[in-house]
């Protein structure tokens, strides 16, 4: 009988034990199958960029009009994610996802089929439409898993999926779509997409969203400097990455002299740049959010400038450009928990406001880099312009160190 009272206290330690690593394993699985969203959204966002000769070629338009294309899936991004994420305030997040990835899938089933130019850009925003608030509820759903000491590193490996895209899936669907033609990236998204629904509805736990939580809440929480401000510095600093991204196929061939055939090389690179840069942020984050900021987008700077200086020589310009994809995949995470931490009165809109901002510097940047070439000022003017951005950028940067110092004055007075 002793044996047995001595064993009990072991016996429920153990089962309490399989129990939490149980969970973990769940929490685990749940955040791979949010990051397979990720990838997907990567996989779409950013292949077309690799495939912008080729869209060009087929669709029968000019370099710049092209880039409208990346432009367009941008918009639907900036559109619909504070809009979408208003739905969410009182939604069972799990089945908010779920269905965001469902209109995801039917924008590339568009995108597949879309006969001409004009129905591919209507396609494309349709396609970009879901995507913020999908990274928003993601974002919330992992943090909340994690729980708050480990939330910027969960949100990162959400992330981690968009940044591994372009390591793996952005390559694949280069060749691919050099190969057998660009709409096929389409319908590789599309299986990416389904097999996304599949697995969070498989790993991923509901999430009732908190008491008391409401559309109308969440509209009151917008109202807040520090966001907007904090929208402001992803929307101008995150565009000189765009502005070089955007043209990088012709920037590489025309300018550096690489044959086309290695592209899916330079997209591969730039992918792995990415996914430290990803890591790097979110453990930077967790150490300091803003000093992050600042770091990254003076890091991004210099490199941009860099970059557009040096594109000539292929080893440097490879070089800059994977520079610029750590640098400016360390500002994801942080910028991330920075808006959420703006606006805890509003996780919803705050979480998903950060891929529009980030997708209204796509398209600014691929905007911007569009009309100076126009000018004729050549293939490297985008990162020269996107350089100045980044500046600009780190100047909010330091207006919102100013205005968190004085919140928190504020509260402690």
């Amino acid at each position: 009988m002793q044996t047995s009272e001595q064993d009990a206290p072991q016996g429920a330690e153990q089962q309490a034990h399989q129990e939490t690593a149980l969970s973990r394993g769940r929490i685990a699985l749940a955040i791979v199958a949010l990051s397979m969203g990720g990838f997907a959204i990567g996989v779409t966002e950013f292949g077309i960029m690799g495939l912008l000769q080729e869209a060009v070629a087929d669709l029968d338009i000019t370099i710049p009009q092209g880039g409208h294309l990346v432009s367009a899936y941008a918009l639907g991004v900036v559109v619909g994610g504070p809009v979408l994420a208003l739905f969410a305030a009182k939604r069972e997040r799990r089945a908010f996802a779920l269905m965001l990835l469902g209109v995801f899938a039917l924008g590339h089933v568009a995108s597949f089929l879309a006969p001409n130019y004009q129905t591919m850009l209507a396609a494309r925003f349709i396609s970009g439409l879901p995507h913020g608030a999908y990274f928003g509820v993601a974002a919330l759903m992992a943090a909340q898993m994690a729980g708050p000491t480990r939330r910027a590193k969960a949100i990162s490996a959400v992330l981690a999926g968009l940044a591994v895209a372009n390591v793996i899936g952005v390559p694949v669907v280069t060749s691919i779509g050099q190969i057998f033609g660009w709409r096929w990236m389409f319908a590789i998204v599309l299986v990416l997409a389904l097999a996304t629904m599949i697995a969070v509805r498989a790993f991923a736990p509901r999430q009732v969203p908190a008491a008391g939580a409401s559309m109308r809440g969440e509209l009151k929480g917008l109202r807040n400097r520090r966001l907007w401000v904090g929208v402001a510095l992803a929307v101008v600093g995150f565009s000189g990455m765009f502005a070089l991204y955007s043209y990088i196929s012709p920037v590489m061939t025309d300018v550096a002299g690489l044959d086309a055939q290695y592209l899916p090389f330079v997209v591969g690179l730039y992918g792995v740049g990415m996914v430290i840069g990803n890591f790097l942020g979110g453990w930077a984050t967790d150490k300091s959010v803003l000093g992050t900021v600042i770091i990254a987008m003076s890091l991004v700077a210099v490199f941009l400038f860099a970059f557009g200086l040096s594109a000539g020589a292929l080893i440097p310009a490879l070089l800059f450009m994977v520079l610029v994809a750590v640098t400016s995949s360390m500002l994801s995470p942080s910028m991330q928990t920075h808006l959420i931490d703006t606006a805890p009165n509003a996780p919803n809109a705050a979480a998903s406001i950060h891929h529009s901002a980030f997708n209204g510097a796509n398209a600014l940047g691929a905007i911007l880099g569009a009309q100076v070439i126009a000018w004729d000022w050549g293939l490297r003017a985008p990162s020269i312009v996107g350089g100045v951005g980044a500046v600009i950028g780190v100047l909010i940067a330091l207006y919102a160190v100013k205005l968190t110092r004085d919140e928190e004055f504020r509260r402690r007075n």
